[in-house]
Parts: structure tokens; C-alpha cells; sequence
């Protein structure tokens, strides 16, 4: 049977609920954001404005490893939060043991990769001209800690699924503190360099590792699980992939224009174009926490009360979802246009970075204030395992239109082009899932009557 915390998902007001579940993953996104805001400010500042450069590209790479446990993390979690709403703790076990043993096998085939291809990869991810050398050392490091931050993105969406939202919030906490420390340590005071960042991230993500670990072992979690639990069942294995895929599909996407999208930079503004997406890149993750934040609360509690055939209830957290996520981004939004100079000069003290970076900072998050319904919509989806409309309205905004504008719009605008591909790719995607979603909405409407 669920424990009193998961069955909470399906009795509890919606608006309560939403805030219990959403607040906690906010402040873990806004601590974690925090720490990768504060890395880029010590490699900014006292190693320069290219160190930004090199690591955005090498994160680009290492983020498609860590994706893989991403999407077998949201995948099994969208099963276990319906297992649980069904009073299937057996199958929430068994899907949770196979998650671990997926997660073991890629991490493992997909760092090999990266270590042997290593080189050509750097460079194909835009690591060209002076960017290079330093990638190199940054990637060497960075590659033994994603085995560690591997396991972590696919234990967090599971301690979420079982409503333990505070633990979640704290995997994400002590790691991005760790990072801190260690970055004030090796960089300021061994002056270790980029080497010294490297490891100070590496050593987070085992941090974090080990805090899920303590958690699963402990009296906190009700997935207890046995050797059987760890033997790879076929149907389970094949929902997980189906709606892992819409995970891996984004997230490989995102790693496909990270590779595009710096080598297109390079092309247009050279090494300052790509520092300057390097610091936008690291203020999506932290402005937007919030949206991401409520994002994160919904998927639990949707799942859950889909299980339950909780419809109305289903409806509910969607309008709530939509319009809170929708208030918070409008605020971002104002604060984005408002300072947007004021932002950039905290990271760097290049005159040319400090110049060129304002104008495309407003382009990224001209839109924001409506991007709540593409988020949710993508994700409502995927919580109630849909995942071939949840793959494909993944799929939108990087896919479908982010990259084809990228190549398109630089040979008419220039550098500018590149900037403006994002809010348009952002309206876009937002009236195509929001027509899905009101066509799903519609179709659960009958359900209940």
C-alpha cells in the first residue's frame, strides 16, 4: 500500500498541494542554478571570460551523458507516482530496481564513449580556436564525476515520486554548497585554475550521489527493495524507454543545438558570441527556477491522481499549474528586460562580453511570460504515460523550430538572427501545445462524465 506522504497526492487541496510539491523543487533548481551562476562568476572573473566559453562547450557534451539517467529517472517516475496512486507498491519497487540497472549500463557505455572520442567531440560541440585547450582540461575532470550526477538524475524524480519533495529539494542542495565551497577553494585558494572548477563540480555531484544512496537505505523511503527487484522485467523496461524517450528525445535534442548553436556562434561573433551564450545559458536555469520549480511539483501529483482516475482533480492541477508557472515567468521576464547589464557585468569584467551579451539576454526571454503552457503541457503528458505526444511536443521548441531558425535566420540577420530564433521558436511551440493540451483536456472531460 502507499504511505500516508504519497496518498497526501490525492486527497490534499490542489493549490496546498501544488505549493508543498513545487516550493521544495524550486528552491533545490534555485540553489542549484545559484551554484552554477556562482561557478561561472569565479571562472569568469578570475580566469576569464574564454574558461566560460570552455566549459559551456564541455558541459554541452557531459549534459547529453547525464541525460541518460534523466530520462530513466522521469521515465520510471511517471510508473512509480501511478504505481503508488494504484496501491502498487510491488510494481514500484520492480520499476525502481530496473532503473538502477539501465542507469549502471549506460553511464558506463556512454562515459567509455566519451573518453575514447574525446577530442573529436570537444571540437565538433564548438571547442575551436583558443576554446580548445581548456575544454580539454575541464572534460578530463568533469567525466568521473557524471557517473556520480548519472544516478543522481534518476533517484531525484523517483524520491519526488514518492512525495518526499523536501528530500528531493535537499539532493539538489548539498551538492550546489559543496561546488561553492570547493570553487572558493581550488580556484581562489590553490589556484588550480579551470582544473580546480572541474573538480569542485565532480565532487558535488558525488555529493549528491551519496545523499540519494543514504535516502533509499533509510526509513524515509518506502522502496525497499531485494535482489529480484534488480532483474530486468521486458514490460517494465519497455515504459520506462517509451517514456524515458521523451526525456532523452528533449535532452539530446538540447545537446544536438548546444553543438549547433556554438559552432554557429563561433561562426558569426567568434569566441566572445560563445562566452556570451555561456552565460545566458547558466541565467535560463536560474531565472527561470520557479517555472521549473512548479514544472517539477505538477509531474507527481498529476500522475498520481490520473492513477487514481482522479479527473477532476487532474484538471485542476493543470489550470493551477499553467497560471502560476504563467505569474512567476511574467516577473522573470520584467526583471530580465529591466537589468539586463547590470546581470551580465557580475560574470565578467571583458569589455567586449559586457557589450555584446545585454541585447541577446532580452532576445533569449522575450517570451517567457507564456512558456508555462508549453512546459506543463509536455509534461502533463509524460506524467500520465502518454509518451508519443509527450515526444513530440518535446521535440518542438529545440527540434522542430530552435534549430532550423538558428540555420536560417543568421543568413538574412547575422549574429542578431541567432538571438531572435528563441522567442520565436518559444511562440511556436507554445500554440502547438497548447492546442494538444486542450484537445487531452477535452478527452479527460468525457472520461469523467
Amino acid at each position: 500500500m502507499a504511505s500516508n506522504a504519497s496518498k497526501l497526492l490525492g486527497t490534499e487541496k490542489i493549490g496546498k498541494l501544488l505549493i508543498k510539491q513545487s516550493l521544495p523543487a524550486s528552491i533545490g533548481i534555485l540553489v542549484m542554478s545559484i551554484n552554477m551562476i556562482v561557478d561561472t562568476i569565479f571562472v569568469g572573473q578570475l580566469i576569464g571570460s574564454l574558461a566560460i566559453a570552455a566549459i559551456a562547450v564541455a558541459l554541452a557534451i557531459t549534459f547529453f551523458v547525464s541525460s541518460l539517467g534523466m530520462a530513466i529517472g522521469v521515465g520510471g517516475s511517471s510508473i512509480v507516482s501511478r504505481a503508488l496512486g494504484a496501491g502498487d507498491l510491488e510494481k514500484a519497487k520492480q520499476t525502481f530496481g530496473n532503473q538502477i540497472v539501465l542507469t549502471l549500463i549506460c553511464a558506463v557505455v556512454f562515459i567509455l564513449i566519451g573518453i575514447l572520442f574525446r577530442d573529436p567531440l570537444l571540437i565538433l560541440f564548438g571547442a575551436k580556436g583558443a576554446i580548445l585547450a581548456p575544454a580539454i582540461q575541464y572534460f578530463d575532470v568533469l567525466i568521473i564525476g557524471v557517473f556520480f550526477l548519472t544516478f543522481c538524475m534518476t533517484g531525484n524524480p523517483v524520491v519526488r515520486a514518492e512525495g518526499k519533495a523536501k528530500f528531493a529539494m535537499t539532493a539538489m542542495i548539498l551538492p550546489a554548497i559543496g561546488n561553492v565551497i570547493g570553487d572558493y577553494l581550488l580556484i581562489c585558494v590553490f589556484d588550480f585554475g579551470i582544473v580546480g572548477a572541474a573538480w569542485a563540480t565532480s565532487i558535488a555531484y558525488f555529493i549528491c550521489f551519496a545523499f540519494i544512496f543514504w535516502f533509499f537505505i533509510s526509513k524515509h523511503s518506502e522502496l525497499k527493495l531485494s535482489l529480484r527487484h534488480f532483474s530486468l522485467k521486458k514490460g517494465i523496461v519497455k515504459e520506462i524507454a517509451s517514456l524515458g524517450m521523451v526525456t532523452m528525445a528533449r535532452q539530446s535534442v538540447v545537446t544536438i543545438l548546444y553543438g549547433v548553436l556554438h559552432n554557429r556562434l563561433f561562426v558569426y561573433g567568434g569566441e566572445t558570441a560563445v562566452s556570451a551564450f555561456g552565460i545566458i545559458g547558466r541565467m535560463l536555469m536560474f531565472a527561470l527556477f520557479p517555472v521549473y520549480g512548479v514544472t517539477q511539483g505538477f509531474l507527481p501529483i498529476a500522475g498520481y491522481n490520473y492513477g487514481a482516475k482522479l479527473f477532476k482533480r487532474v484538471r485542476e492541477t493543470i489550470n493551477k499549474a499553467i497560471l502560476s508557472a504563467s505569474v512567476l515567468g511574467t516577473f522573470v521576464f520584467l526583471i530580465i528586460f529591466i537589468f539586463p547589464d547590470q546581470i551580465v557585468s557580475v560574470f565578467s569584467k571583458d569589455e567586449g562580453l559586457i557589450t555584446e551579451t545585454p541585447d541577446a539576454l532580452r532576445w533569449v526571454f522575450a517570451f517567457t511570460p507564456l512558456i508555462a503552457i508549453q512546459l506543463i503541457g509536455t509534461a502533463y503528458f509524460q506524467a500520465i504515460g502518454k509518451a508519443i505526444p509527450a515526444l513530440l511536443l518535446t521535440l518542438t521548441k529545440q527540434g522542430f523550430f530552435l534549430i532550423p531558425l538558428i540555420l536560417i535566420l543568421p543568413e538574412y540577420f547575422g549574429l542578431l538572427g541567432i538571438w531572435m530564433s528563441f522567442p520565436i521558436a518559444d511562440c511556436l511551440s507554445t500554440i502547438l501545445t497548447g492546442i494538444y493540451l486542450n484537445r487531452e483536456v477535452k478527452f479527460t472531460l468525457k472520461k469523467e462524465a
